[in-house]
């Protein structure tokens, strides 16, 4: 006896496309020649540069199911580790939201409180440590970490600061200081981008590696950073299989410390990099991050745009 044959319903024995668009049309060019004519009543598509400006916004507002970590690293210091981080996290927070936090992990004097705005408080790392077990307990509640971090308003992230007025052997924190550190943040964070010291030897150091889902090799165009930050490239690829990857997928940022530097300076130090790192971005010379408080909007543009698309290499490596 021949096996039944469920009949086809005519549902599925006709092709129908759906008449809802499932492609979301670009929107006019809103800058430049084009978006004075749009303005106008024409419908231009975007330039080629407005339109990789959008991808990069676009990247960098993405959210990732579970918090990510990154670590902004060299092992020579003035090589712009400070900056970066917080332009980092300024972009992050602009285009993709809150849940940005940028964390001071240094056992000497790091300077991430200096460079940002303060709260109403003087509290530190130090401060947050002995509540680390409460944060982490079911009726700890967002709002809580704000006897701890110093949000800053214009740029919506928050900062985790160091203690750098005491000496460094009282700053002294253990791996699993770190651990409890990072637990707290990743609870109420989405994104922890991460200060580092000058000691890579220390196990501080060593453990944010651990902690740290992606590296940025923070470097100026001077010869001994950019040298000292390859050099760190290699030893973590010699440490072990996960920091090798680290290593490998790493953005370099080379920020041009220097206002008469060349641009053969500046394609000598990108270009040694290549072959290191995922991605290299350069950043051009800006007064605004030279010192005192660091500000995303107080930038240039062309340094705006340059910290754009740093922070986008970084979100592709997600």
């Amino acid at each position: 006896m021949p096996a039944f044959i469920e009949p086809v319903s005519r549902r599925e024995q006709r092709e129908r496309h759906s008449f809802l668009q499932t492609e979301r049309p670009e929107e006019p060019a809103r800058e430049g020649a084009r978006g004075t004519l749009n303005r106008m009543g024409f419908r231009l598509r975007p330039s080629a540069e407005e339109q990789s400006a959008r991808d990069d916004e676009l990247a960098v507002s993405q959210h990732w199911p579970g918090p990510r970590t990154i670590a902004v690293v060299n092992g020579k210091g003035g090589a712009g580790k400070t900056p970066t981080t917080i332009l980092l996290s300024a972009v992050f927070a602009r285009y993709g939201g809150a849940g940005v936090l940028a964390w001071d992990n240094n056992q000497t004097r790091g300077t991430l409180g200096w460079r940002t705005d303060t709260g109403a408080h003087d509290r530190t790392l130090l401060e947050l440590l002995p509540e680390a077990g409460r944060l982490l307990g079911t009726g700890a509640q967002s709002a809580d970490l704000a006897h701890f971090m110093h949000h800053q308003p214009r740029e919506k992230y928050d900062v985790l600061r160091s203690k750098p007025i005491r000496l460094a052997h009282e700053n002294r924190l253990s791996p699993k200081d770190v651990d409890a550190i990072h637990s707290v943040a990743a609870k109420f964070y989405r994104l922890i981008i991460i200060d580092s010291g000058n000691d890579e030897s220390d196990p501080m150091w060593l453990r944010m590696i651990d902690q740290a889902d992606q590296l940025v090799i923070a470097t100026t165009t001077r010869a001994d950073h950019a040298e000292a930050g390859a050099l760190l490239i290699e030893a973590l690829e010699e440490r072990d299989e996960r920091s090798a990857r680290l290593a490998q997928r790493s953005v370099a940022v080379v920020s041009q410390a220097d206002p008469k530097a060349t641009a053969s300076e500046i394609e000598h130090v990108m270009d040694g990099y290549r072959s290191l790192s995922r991605e290299v971005v350069s950043v051009p010379f800006d007064h605004e991050m030279v010192d005192g408080p660091l500000r995303y909007g107080a930038l240039g543009k062309r340094t705006q745009r340059a910290w754009l698309s740093a922070a986008a290499a970084v979100a592709r490596g997600f």
